[in-house]
Order: C-alpha cells, then sequence, then structure tokens
C-alpha cells in the first residue's frame, strides 16, 4: 500500500505546529536512507550538513516558543515560514 498521502498528511500536521520539526525530521529520513532524494533537487536534504543544521535550528525554535517574549504564532511571519517549510518537506515526500 502507498503511504506517501499518510506521511505527507503527518509530516503537514508537524510543520504546522512547529515550522522546523519537520525539516529536520524529513533532512533524518533522507539522511538516514529512509526517504530517497538521490538525483532530485532536494538531495540536499540527505545530508549530514542538512540534517544537522535542521535539528539544531528547532531546538532553537521549541526553546524560543517557550519564552514569554516570543510573538503569535499566527503572525504572517511564523504562518509563511510554516507553509514553506511544510511544502519543502511535502516535496521531500
Amino acid at each position: 500500500m502507498n503511504y506517501v498521502f499518510v506521511l505527507a498528511f503527518g509530516i503537514g500536521i508537524v510543520a504546522g505546529l512547529r515550522s522546523l520539526t519537520a525539516p529536520a525530521a524529513v533532512a533524518w529520513a533522507a539522511h538516514l536512507n529512509w526517504l530517497n532524494l538521490l538525483g532530485s533537487p532536494l538531495a540536499f536534504m540527505a545530508s549530514t550538513a542538512a540534517a544537522v543544521i535542521f535539528s539544531v535550528l528547532a531546538l532553537g525554535e521549541l526553546i524560543a516558543d517557550k519564552l514569554p517574549m516570543t510573538g503569535k504564532r499566527t503572525a504572517p511571519a511564523p504562518l509563511v515560514a510554516r507553509i514553506i517549510t511544510g511544502g519543502l518537506c511535502g516535496a521531500c515526500l
């Protein structure tokens, strides 16, 4: 059975909650060869550097979201960031 739509739906939910957790998960999946991106324009997601950078950024985002001075998630900039990273992850899948 083809699970692409289920995976895309799931990663879309994750991208809607945190903008950098979804790319970190996709980068690690590609890096561990669970997701084949070889020969595609998105092959950079399989690199060690991408996996580490997205993981560090996701951790930073998680910490920053807990701070009282952090703005609303529904503000235009964070909303656009979640749409872009969700689109990137969907394209990888």
